[in-house]
């Protein structure tokens, strides 16, 4: 029974440091309101949104213009890439006319250079 004994906790005690070696790798250290997800996501859409009238149909993190890039579709088709800081500050709203080379840019103009 002794052996059966030590057997046990030796796993439990593997089980425990794999676990605890599972949350280090994946925490960041930062609180959630430093994070990327969710609520914050949320937020830059929202911010985006108050730039320009469409609908969201894209979202990334990280984006070499921005922490925040928020694509958004106007009702004419004409995708416009909201660039947002780490503090939801807006950087820039450039016009992204990928297959839409007739819908108006951002000077109002017909779309032509």
């Amino acid at each position: 029974m002794r052996l059966r004994t030590w057997v046990v906790a030796a796993v439990a005690a593997g089980l425990l440091l794999a676990g605890a070696g599972v949350a280090y790798a994946t925490g960041s250290g930062e609180d959630a309101s430093g994070q990327a997800g969710g609520a914050n996501i949320e937020k830059a859409k929202n911010v985006a949104l108050e730039q320009v009238d469409g609908r969201v149909t894209g979202t990334e993190v990280g984006d070499e213009e921005g922490y925040y890039e928020v694509e958004i579709t106007r009702d004419d088709g004409s995708q416009v890439d909201v660039h947002l800081d780490k503090d939801f500050n807006v950087l820039d709203t450039p016009a992204d006319h990928e297959g839409h080379e007739d819908a108006p840019d951002d000077d109002g103009d017909d779309g032509g250079e």
